[in-house]
C-alpha cells in the first residue's frame, strides 16, 4: 500500500471500531431497532447521492431482489443485533467478537459454495471457534443486567450478527458479481432502510433522545456507515480485497481504545488472549497467514 492507501485503512480502522461506542452511548435511549433505523437511513441517503452523482442508480432497480437480501442480512439484522449487544456488553468486546466475521464467511462457504479448506485453513477455523468457545465461556452470563440483556445474550447476538454478515458476503459473491460495489453498498443501506421503516413506528422510544444520543446515531449514519462504505470500496478497488480484509484485524484494536477514552472501559488478559487467538485463527482460516504468504507477512512490518 501507499503511505496515503494505509492512512485510509487506519482512518477505516478507526471509524468501525468507533461505531462500537457509539452504539453504547446510543442504543440503551433510542433501542436497537431505532437506532439501527436511523443508521441505515442515513448511511443510504450519504451512498445513495454517491450512486447518483456516477449514474449507477439504474442498477438498484435491475438487482433490487438480490439488494434487499444483502440489505436484511448484511446492515438490518446484523446492526440490530450489535445493537442489542451494546446494552450489556463493553464495545471492545462486541468488537473482538465481530473479528470472527470472516471465520463465518469461510464456513459458510465450505458448507455452501463447497469451497472445502485445505489443513492449515480449517486448522484456522478450529483454532478461531476455540477462541470464541474459551472467550465466550469466560464472559458469558445469563443474568439480565443494567439494561435487561445478559452478556450470555449479547454474546449470541454478536456471533448472529457475524454469521449474517458470513452468509452476506458468500450471497454477494453468489448473486451479485460484476455489480458495482457503490451499488452493493447504497443497495443494501436503501433496502434495509425500507425493511425498517416498517416496524420503525413501534420501536421508536416513548422518551426523546438526548443530544448525545442522538450524536451518536448521527456519527453512525454518516461517518461508521457511509463514510466507511467508501473508504472499503475504494480499497478493494486500490488495493484488493486481500489487503482491504486487514482492516478486521484493526477494529478490535481501535474499539477497545474508544471504549477505554471514552467510557473507561478496561481490558482483561481474557479478552486479550481470547482476542489474539481469534485474530490468528482468522489469519490461518483466510489465508492471511500461509505457506505462500507467510514471509510478506513477517517481513511486513
Amino acid at each position: 500500500m501507499t503511505p496515503r492507501q494505509s492512512a485510509e485503512l487506519l482512518l477505516l480502522s478507526a471509524l468501525w471500531g468507533a461505531s462500537f461506542l457509539f452504539m453504547r452511548l446510543a442504543a440503551g435511549e433510542f433501542g436497537p431497532v431505532a437506532l439501527t433505523a436511523v443508521r441505515v437511513a442515513i448511511g443510504a441517503l450519504v451512498l445513495a447521492s454517491l450512486l447518483a452523482w456516477h449514474g449507477l442508480l439504474g442498477e438498484l432497480r435491475r438487482h433490487w431482489i438480490a439488494l434487499t437480501v444483502v440489505g436484511l442480512v448484511s446492515s438490518a439484522l446484523p446492526f440490530i443485533a450489535f445493537g442489542y449487544a451494546a446494552l450489556a456488553i463493553t464495545a471492545g468486546l462486541s468488537s473482538i467478537f465481530n473479528a470472527t466475521t470472516p471465520l463465518w464467511g469461510a464456513l459458510v462457504a465450505w458448507a455452501w459454495l463447497g469451497e472445502r479448506p485445505g489443513a492449515l485453513r480449517a486448522l484456522g477455523l478450529a483454532i478461531g471457534f476455540a477462541g470464541v468457545l474459551g472467550l465466550g465461556a469466560g464472559k458469558a452470563s445469563f443474568t439480565a443486567a443494567g439494561g435487561g440483556v445478559s452478556s450470555g445474550a449479547a454474546i449470541l447476538a454478536c456471533l448472529a450478527a457475524t454469521a449474517m454478515y458470513g452468509f452476506g458476503a458468500n450471497y454477494t459473491r453468489r448473486r451479485l458479481a460484476g455489480v458495482a460495489p457503490l451499488t452493493v453498498a447504497a443497495g443494501s443501506q436503501i433496502t434495509a432502510a425500507a425493511l425498517l421503516a416498517l416496524p420503525l413506528p413501534w420501536a421508536w422510544p416513548a422518551a426523546t433522545a438526548s443530544l448525545v444520543a442522538w450524536g451518536a446515531a448521527v456519527a453512525l449514519g454518516v461517518l461508521c456507515t457511509g463514510l466507511a462504505y467508501i473508504l472499503y470500496f475504494r480499497l478493494i478497488a486500490q488495493v484488493g480485497a486481500a489487503q482491504a480484509m486487514t482492516v478486521t484485524y484493526l477494529i478490535p484494536l481501535f474499539a477497545v481504545f474508544w471504549g477505554w477514552l471514552v467510557l473507561d472501559e478496561t481490558v482483561t488478559l481474557a479478552m486479550a488472549v481470547g482476542g489474539a487467538v481469534i485474530l490468528l485463527g482468522t489469519a490461518l482460516a483466510t489465508g492471511i497467514i500461509g505457506p505462500r504468504r507467510a514471509g510478506r507477512v513477517l517481513t511486513r512490518d
